[in-house]
């Protein structure tokens, strides 16, 4: 049975730098900070940064959508950090907006706003 989502884990050839990065971005700091994995809390979900030596293959499989209150606001805001568009924030229907960036690892965050959406 599935208990919901606990953990989305991004890949880093910079541990310290996506550290810094990731800790701007969530307005969040690390409640787990080691050379092997750094872990943030982000509203009772993890958000994990694991260091891969190397270069790194990303595939567009799969990711993660982080919940927002403004969507635009908080995309906007992602680039100026330094991320690049992915997917441009779009409405899939219902008031329900998502949109996605790639962090400067190429690694992709998904943001959505969905109004429907409570937590239990």
């Amino acid at each position: 049975m599935m208990l919901g989502l606990r953990t989305t884990i991004y890949r880093v050839n910079d541990l310290q730098e996506a550290k810094a990065w990731y800790t701007k971005a969530f307005e969040t700091k690390p409640y787990f900070d080691e050379p092997f994995y750094v872990g943030f809390n982000v509203k009772g979900y993890e958000l994990g940064l694991l260091p891969i030596e190397g270069s790194i293959t990303y595939g567009d499989n799969s990711y993660s959508y982080w919940g927002v209150k403004d969507i635009q606001q908080t995309f906007d805001r992602l680039l100026d950090l330094g991320a690049s568009v992915y997917e441009a924030p779009n409405n899939v229907g219902d008031e329900i907006m998502v949109a996605g960036v790639k962090d400067p690892w190429g690694n992709i965050i998904g943001i959505i706003y969905n109004p429907h959406f409570k937590l239990p």
